[in-house]
């Protein structure tokens, strides 16, 4: 399966905790003033990239804690990614842990999934989720992984379970 990227960075430490692989995502309906990654907010830029290839270069590091998955919107590809993150699943070398950001809430995702857009079958193959767009006005460097006051860092497999956003320090 392919996604549509506009880049990614091999060895992150300011994407989540940790070293990171950060994957960014093409296209983002949310166009969040003061965007700190405008260039992706276009569906039609970026490049085509299959699964396989991530995976490959995502599981050839040994030094990664982790995947993330930022953007552009990477709830707008939850098909791909989901794919990408049963690989990285299973990979038996080393376990990663997989964060991904989101202009959206962890409730609207919740309450909007539907099979087609496949928004639960992302959020069930995350550990962590970074929820709510970017507010200018919220901005904050004092808060880790997060740009503004809004944001939360979220427990999405305890949040699955107990049916409301359940919010954990990154570290």
């Amino acid at each position: 399966m392919q996604l549509r990227i506009a880049g990614r960075v091999g060895e992150s430490i300011v994407d989540g905790p940790g070293i990171r692989y950060a994957l960014f995502v093409q296209g983002c309906p949310h166009h969040c003033e003061g965007c700190h990654n405008p260039e992706t907010w276009s569906f039609d830029g970026g490049e085509l990239i299959d699964t396989d290839t991530l995976f490959e270069e995502i599981t050839s590091d040994p030094l990664l804690d982790g995947v993330t998955y930022s953007g552009g919107e990477p709830f707008c590809q939850c098909a791909a990614l989901a794919e990408l993150s049963d690989k990285i699943r299973a990979f038996k070398g080393f376990p990663l842990n997989i964060i991904s950001y989101t202009g959206f809430t962890f409730e609207e995702l919740v309450d909007k999934s539907t099979i087609d857009n496949g928004y639960m079958e992302l959020l069930k193959r995350l550990d962590i989720l970074v929820d709510g767009r970017f507010v200018l006005a919220q901005r904050t460097l004092e808060l880790p992984f997060r740009g503004s006051e809004n944001q939360r860092y979220i427990d999405v497999q305890a949040s699955l379970r107990s049916g409301v956003a359940v919010e954990v320090s990154p570290f």
